[in-house]
């Protein structure tokens, strides 16, 4: 009696691909309100409470921090 050496694939692994989607809906999302792709990156610590204070500054500023935060990783 043969044995089955099939080893079922693991799905969760994470691919590269599914990193960059992820990355581009944060980037999106920081776009149109940058703490919330902070937020998403990074949960709420010193980043997220500085791109509030850089978005009330301007929104220019929160948009540059939180695509720097997203794409630093």
């Amino acid at each position: 009696m043969a044995h089955d050496t099939h080893h079922p694939v693991r799905h969760d692994a994470h691919h590269p691909a599914d990193s960059n989607k992820g990355d581009v809906l944060r980037i999106l999302l920081a776009i149109l309100l940058p703490p919330l792709g902070v937020f998403l990156q990074v949960g709420l610590g010193l980043h997220f409470w500085l791109n509030i204070i850089l978005t009330l500054f301007g929104y220019v500023p929160g948009i540059i921090h939180a695509v720097w935060v997203i794409l630093r990783r």
